[in-house]
């Protein structure tokens, strides 16, 4: 038996639960990961894909008490209408605009230089946030209004350009709206549920002529190695956020933008087909 595809789905899926709640992009280290790996064909692109759902199950677990409450309390508590909807409404451009511009974007921006500077310009933009008086009015996820959750879901739609990151982008625009770090962390944890969940699925649908019951151990391999692994950086990431700022994360992105640039001028990697 060939041990190397497992191999190679473990790392993926580890690759994926450590990036995909960090301000550092989950989808270029997946790129670099794979191409590195051998693991970046199509069969490659739809095995990411099936490991965000192990992601996302991580953080769904986490937090099952509070997701299982806002279900219950859905019909007559306003608390929970207001969480329920601001999800629905920070959804929304991300969304629509990925339909509008997805296939644009991955045909123009996936190549090395769009991405790396993706990375150091948000790299400059954290430094720049935690440079700046940072006021908090919105202490809690709780206390997150309708204009708020839009503001934050036009934010995570800067993600569609390759390099920026999901929850960066969110966290970074909930802490220039406001929120505080906690808060905004939070709120990128539980709006990746919606957002990661739809994803997968369209995407599912779309490469369904991939699917094959020979792949089910490496999705099984993966999911449980993205689970595991996203379930411990979130707790983490929970408990470094209490008395750390997010500085660390920029000058990351900056040497990882400089990676990019290295492994694609001397061919070590080709992001172009990603």
């Amino acid at each position: 038996m060939d041990l190397y595809p497992l191999f190679q789905a473990l790392v993926l899926g580890i690759v994926e639960g450590l990036t995909e709640f960090l301000p550092i992009s989950s989808t270029g280290h997946l790129i670099l990961a794979g191409d590195l790996l051998g693991f970046n064909d199509e069969r490659g692109k739809l095995f990411e894909i099936v490991i965000q759902s192990g992601a996302i199950l991580a953080v769904v677990w986490e937090y099952r008490a509070r997701f299982g409450k806002m279900l219950a309390g859905l019909p007559g508590d306003p608390v929970a209408r207001r969480f329920i909807g601001n999800l629905a409404i920070a959804f929304v451009p991300l969304a629509v605009l990925g339909l509008l511009f997805g296939k644009a974007i991955k045909a123009h921006l996936f190549a090395p230089v769009p991405v790396a500077l993706a990375f150091i310009l948000g790299a400059l933009i954290i430094l720049w946030a935690e440079k700046r008086e940072h006021t908090i009015t919105i202490p809690t996820v709780d206390e997150i209004g309708p204009l708020d959750a839009l503001k934050l879901g036009l934010a995570q739609a800067c993600a569609l350009i390759p390099g920026t990151s999901r929850s960066g982008a969110t966290i970074i625009g909930g802490l220039f709206c406001g929120l505080s770090r906690q808060a905004a962390t939070e709120f990128s944890f539980f709006l990746a549920v919606p957002t990661l969940g739809a994803a997968t699925l369209y995407q599912l649908y779309k490469e369904r002529h991939l699917l094959a019951w020979d792949d089910l151990g490496l999705w099984v391999v993966g999911f449980v190695a993205a689970f595991v692994s996203a379930f411990l950086c979130v707790r983490w990431l929970l408990r470094y956020i209490m008395s750390h700022d997010f500085t660390l994360f920029a000058w990351y992105r900056i040497a990882f933008g400089i990676v990019v640039l290295a492994t694609a001028h001397w061919g070590w990697v080709d992001w172009t087909v990603h």
